[in-house]
């Protein structure tokens, strides 16, 4: 059931990208993430585990976290693309065939039991979501930057490399609360609030940078 919210918060987050209503958009993504969130929580709480929820999973995410960073992209190159060839907002949608890539990847892949090799789709999307909230508030004007059509582009390549890479990184998942077995969770979500605290959506690309480097960094598993 909770899969399904997913989904339906994705299916409603197009529906407002489709509406050009970018800000209320990328709300329904945070909804679509906390719900996929809570969905793998109650999964490991409760043991439930099935083929069909593994694939009911996979089908939302490419939804929520594959197909909406694409039109999201879409629109913000449309809205930069002046001077630009046209084809150049579909390039938007190579983040959408990475996304279909990780997934299927993620659920034939053993090693990603506790960890992720390569940024996970949910991660991606919110770095390309919280882009219309920082053009919304602009806090830091930093909108001419973001609406440059070959830094969207850039961020595109960029994303779809991260999504398919092989770089170790790890999960939020909690065996217990000792520092020495949690450390990097631990830091990671200190800085993490810190930063969003301080700087609200402009954070969340730099959550997600600081989320990569500390996974690159760590010496071993924890």
């Amino acid at each position: 059931a909770v899969t399904c919210l997913n989904l339906f918060a994705g299916c409603l987050a197009l529906t407002q990208i489709f509406a050009g209503h970018l800000e209320t958009a990328a709300y329904f993504v945070g909804l679509a993430a906390a719900f996929d969130f809570a969905d793998g929580l109650l999964a490991r709480a409760l043991h439930a585990s099935s083929p069909i929820g593994k694939d009911l999973d996979s089908l939302a995410d490419m939804v929520s976290f594959g197909l909406v960073p694409g039109a999201f992209l879409f629109d913000l190159l449309t809205q930069a693309g002046a001077g630009t060839p046209g084809w150049l907002p579909c390039a938007g949608f190579i983040v959408t065939v990475f996304s279909a890539l990780r997934l299927a990847k993620f659920n034939n892949d053993t090693r990603q039991t506790t960890s992720f090799i390569g940024l996970p789709t949910p991660a991606c999307t919110l770095v390309v979501a919280s882009l219309p909230l920082i053009l919304a508030h602009d806090s830091f004007r930093i909108s001419g930057f973001i609406l440059n059509p070959w830094v969207l582009l850039g961020l595109t390549i960029l994303l779809a490399g991260l999504l398919v890479a092989e770089i170790p990184l790890f999960a939020l998942k909690f065996k217990n609360l000792r520092w020495q077995d949690n450390g990097t969770q631990f830091v990671f979500l200190l800085l993490a609030v810190a930063l969003l605290l301080g700087l609200q959506a402009t954070a969340i690309p730099l959550v997600v940078l600081l989320y990569v480097l500390l996974s690159v960094a760590r010496p071993s598993a924890s």
